[in-house]
C-alpha cells in the first residue's frame, strides 16, 4: 500500500470569522494554522499533502502558503467544485455554495484513489501526537478499517461562542458506534451544554466525551464510497433542500457503520484544540503557538 496522504480542507470563506482564515498569519514569521499542521504531518512521515480549495483563490492560495512550503512536502491541489456533480444533475438556481466536506474529499478522488489519506479542517490546529498516531495506523490498515482522533470535549470549545462537534459513543473497545452532529454547544456557566433549539432550551454534555474534530483516516476504498454516495445525496434531494443541504463526511462514515462496511478506530488524544471560529480567538491561538516555539516545538517552522 502506498504511504499515507495528508488532505487539507480549505476551499470554506469562514463565514462566523470573516474572510480566507486559513491564509490568516497567526505568528510574526508569516505562518498560518494550517503551516503548523503540515510542519506536524512531515514530522510524522506525511509527504503528499493534498489542498482542496476554489479554483478562484489558487493564486492566493500558492503565494501565502505553499510557497512557504517548497522543499519541506510535495504539495499538490484538488478543486472543490459546484458544478462537479454526476450527470445528469443539474446544479439548481440558487444554490452558491459547494455540497460540503463530503463533497470536498470526493474532489480528491483522482489523487487518492489508490491510497489511504488523513482528512483535517485547514484552520483546527490539533497537535502533533495525532499524526504520528495516525499515520501509523494507517501505514498497516486494510481496505474498511477507518481511524478518528478522539478529543476531550473540554479540549474543543471557545470563550467566544458556540461550535459544532460530532460526539461520539464507542464501544468498550474504543471503536465508534454512533456519532451525532451537535451545531451549538457551548460553555456555560454550569458547564458545557448544547441545544437543538436555537439557545433557548440547553442540554448538558460531559466534557470528557470524545468528539470528532474532522480529523479522519481512512483507506483506498473510502474514496469509492464516498463518490457514490453522493450520487444518492443528490437523488434524495427534497425541493426545498436543493439550496443548502450538505452532503458531510461524518454522515458517510454514520452510512458505513450501520451498514457494516467499516469499522472506526477513535483514537483518543488529550492534545488541546485551537482555532479561530471567531475572531476574538485569534489572541489565544497566537500566545499558544508562541509558547510552542518557545519551547522548540517548531523549530524551523
Amino acid at each position: 500500500m502506498k504511504t499515507p496522504a495528508l488532505v487539507i480542507m480549505a476551499a470554506g470563506m469562514g463565514s462566523r470569522y470573516g474572510g480566507l482564515k486559513q491564509m490568516d498569519p497567526i505568528d510574526e514569521l508569516g505562518n498560518s494554522i494550517l503551516h503548523y499542521s503540515v510542519y506536524d504531518a512531515v514530522k510524522a512521515g506525511f509527504r503528499d499533502i493534498v489542498f482542496v480549495i476554489r479554483k478562484e483563490h489558487e493564486e492566493d492560495f500558492r503565494r501565502l502558503v505553499t510557497d512557504r512550503l517548497e522543499g519541506k512536502c510535495n504539495c499538490l491541489f484538488a478543486f472543490q467544485d459546484i458544478l462537479d456533480c454526476p450527470e445528469p444533475f443539474r446544479i439548481p438556481e440558487g444554490r452558491v455554495k459547494p455540497w460540503g466536506t463530503g463533497h470536498a474529499v470526493r474532489a480528491c478522488r483522482k489523487v487518492c484513489e489508490d491510497r489511504p489519506f488523513v482528512v483535517i479542517n485547514a484552520d483546527d490546529y490539533y497537535g502533533s501526537t495525532p499524526f504520528r498516531e495516525m499515520f501509523n495506523y494507517l501505514s498497516e490498515a486494510e481496505n474498511g478499517h477507518y481511524a478518528m482522533a478522539g478529543y476531550l470535549l473540554r479540549n474543543t470549545t471557545t470563550k467566544n461562542g458556540h461550535v459544532a462537534r460530532g460526539v461520539c459513543e464507542t464501544d468498550p473497545s474504543g471503536f465508534l458506534q454512533k456519532i451525532t452532529e451537535r451545531t451549538m454547544i457551548e460553555e456555560r456557566e454550569s458547564g458545557i451544554a448544547f441545544s437543538e433549539d436555537g439557545g433557548s432550551t440547553w442540554s448538558p454534555l460531559d466534557e470528557n466525551t470524545p468528539v470528532s474534530m474532522n480529523f479522519w483516516g481512512f483507506t483506498p476504498d473510502f474514496m469509492t464510497e464516498a463518490d457514490l454516495r453522493f450520487n444518492d445525496f443528490l437523488s434524495g434531494l427534497k425541493e426545498e433542500e436543493k439550496l443548502k443541504k450538505e452532503y458531510f463526511l461524518p454522515g458517510i462514515v454514520e452510512q458505513l457503520l450501520q451498514e457494516g462496511k467499516c469499522d472506526v478506530r477513535v483514537i483518543p488524544t488529550r492534545e488541546k484544540w485551537y482555532g479561530v471560529t471567531y475572531k476574538e480567538d485569534k489572541e489565544s491561538v497566537v500566545e499558544a503557538l508562541k509558547n510552542k516555539r518557545d519551547k522548540g516545538e517548531y523549530e524551523g517552522i
